[in-house]
């Protein structure tokens, strides 16, 4: 049964100051400062960049605008291509692209109804699942990123809750059925337009096997994280952040924005 009470909470650092860069001699992550506020992570590919901001909700207003040339407002900005959009989706006639009286963003419009095709974000959901000590992850067995690992999730689909859709997630990807306790963490992932919201959830039977989508599932111990190996810049941040949680003895919700860019890195000098 959810923990409606913890949707309340949100990740109470305050300083956004250190980088995680991954160590050569292992999975482990070494911290360059002290505190884990995570703010800007280099994922395991040398060509990705990527930063996570912790969130308080309370920083800004609701329906408040990100400010102009700030990392958020940029991400917005880029997410989607409407160029792409070229018929209607509901009468099939040609679009043309316009920005719409009244609005600030370009829109694709169809030329013969007059409907607007409004690109909208996707939520994805998924189990983060602790049993004895080690928590469970899928080897995709599908792009993107087939070969590497991460946490059993997906798209929400319509019809479900969040938490009904994790649950499903994991039995599709994990053959696992499993309790969710509570939400650990939203990240919004604006470039991409994609929001994840990850659960934690405990098994509730040892019995779980490799989906379709999924060339192996295996509990990993804690510090056997294949952090080097890891799917997405979600899943990295998401494990890190329990991590952090469970060194400081106390598990909460964590609520913030992961900034994509894609820029060329040496990470041999990190």
């Amino acid at each position: 049964m959810l923990k409606a009470v913890q949707i309340l909470g949100w990740s109470s650092g305050l300083t956004i100051s250190q980088r995680l860069t991954k160590t050569r001699k292992s999975s482990s992550v070494s911290f360059i400062s002290s505190s884990l506020n995570l703010s800007s992570v280099t994922s395991s590919s040398p060509r990705r960049i990527f930063s996570f901001k912790p969130t308080r909700m309370s920083s800004s207003l609701p329906g408040s605008d990100p400010v102009a040339n700030s990392p958020t407002f940029v991400s917005v900005q880029s997410a989607g291509d409407v160029r792409k959009i070229k018929f209607c989706q509901w009468c099939g006639g040609p679009t043309k692209h316009e920005i719409p009286d009244g609005e600030e963003k370009l829109r694709a419009i169809c030329t013969h109804c007059g409907k607007i095709a409004y690109q909208n974000p996707k939520m994805v959901v998924g189990c983060l699942i602790e049993h004895e000590g080690k928590v469970l992850l899928c080897k995709r067995n599908i792009q993107p990123s087939h070969g590497l690992w991460t946490l059993p999730a997906g798209y929400l689909e319509v019809g479900e809750s969040a938490a009904q859709g994790a649950m499903r997630e994991t039995w599709e990807e994990a053959g696992a059925t499993v309790e969710v306790i509570s939400p650990f963490a939203q990240l919004d992932i604006p470039l991409i337009g994609q929001t994840y919201v990850i659960f934690l959830a405990k098994l509730k039977n040892l019995h779980f096997a490799p989906g379709p989508e999924s060339l192996e599932c295996r509990l990993f111990a804690l510090d056997e994280i294949p952090f080097d190996s890891l799917a997405f810049s979600s899943i990295y941040v998401t494990l890190n952040l329990y991590l952090e949680d469970l060194k400081k003895g106390k598990l909460k919700f964590h609520y913030g924005t992961i900034n994509k860019r894609c820029v060329p890195i040496d990470i041999s000098r990190m």
